[in-house]
C-alpha cells in the first residue's frame, strides 16, 4: 500500500524518502468491499479518501429514488464531499465502491497537520483542487453543449477502462442520459467501426 499515494504525490511535487514516510504516518489505510459505503448522504464527511485500489463513485439520490453520479474515481484519485469534509457540513453525497477497494483516509486535521509538518504537501493539495476545478468546469460545459454521443466518446477516450469497470446504468447516470439513450449511442458507434 501507498504506491499510488507516492506515484501521485510524484507527479506534483517531490517529496524526500524521509518526507514520504512521514507522510504516510498521517493516512488511515482501509479496505472496503464493493457495493460498501464510506459516506452516505446527509451525514457529515470526516474524510478525504485515496484511492490505492479499486473504483468508488459519489452520487446523489432525487426526490423519486434515481441515483445522480457525480464522480467516479479510480486508483490514484481522490474522493470526498468537500463542501462537507471543509465545512463540517452535512454532505450532499453517497460514496459507495464499485469494486472492493483499498483506501488511504485522511481527516481534515490530519491533513492541516500535515501540511504543517511538510510544506510542500499544501502545494500538492493546491495543484490537485486546482485541477478538479478545471475538469468540474469542463464537465459542465459537456454536460450544456455536447451531444449524447460526444459526451460518451470523451468520457471513454479520457477513461478507457471506464466501459469494463463501471456498470452501463452508473455510466448513464453520470453523463445524464437513460440506460436506453447511452445504448443506442453505444450501438451506433459500434456500427461506424
Amino acid at each position: 500500500m501507498y504506491e499510488q499515494l507516492k506515484k501521485s504525490i510524484g507527479e506534483k511535487v517531490a517529496l524526500s524518502t524521509e518526507e514520504f514516510e512521514l507522510c504516510k504516518t498521517f493516512f488511515i489505510p482501509k479496505k472496503i468491499r464493493k457495493k460498501q459505503t464510506l459516506l452516505l448522504e446527509g451525514d457529515v464527511c470526516t474524510y478525504n479518501a485515496f484511492i490505492e485500489k479499486g473504483v468508488l463513485r459519489s452520487y446523489t439520490t432525487d426526490e423519486k429514488g434515481h441515483e445522480n453520479v457525480m464522480q467516479f474515481a479510480f486508483e490514484g484519485w481522490w474522493i470526498t464531499d468537500l463542501s462537507s469534509f471543509l465545512s463540517g457540513g452535512n454532505s450532499t453525497y453517497t460514496i459507495e465502491a464499485i469494486e472492493d477497494s483499498e483506501l488511504l483516509l485522511l481527516t481534515a486535521s490530519a491533513r492541516d497537520a500535515l501540511m504543517n509538518a511538510i510544506p510542500i504537501f499544501e502545494r500538492y493539495q493546491r495543484l490537485l483542487l486546482q485541477n478538479a476545478y478545471i475538469a468540474l468546469q469542463a464537465r459542465i460545459n459537456g454536460a450544456l453543449t455536447a451531444t449524447a454521443e460526444e459526451k460518451y466518446l470523451k468520457l471513454i477516450t479520457s477513461n478507457p477502462d471506464i466501459a469494463a469497470r463501471i456498470p452501463q446504468h452508473m455510466v448513464a447516470s453520470y453523463l445524464g442520459l437513460t440506460p436506453e439513450t447511452l445504448s443506442r449511442v453505444r450501438k451506433q458507434i459500434n456500427l461506424r467501426k
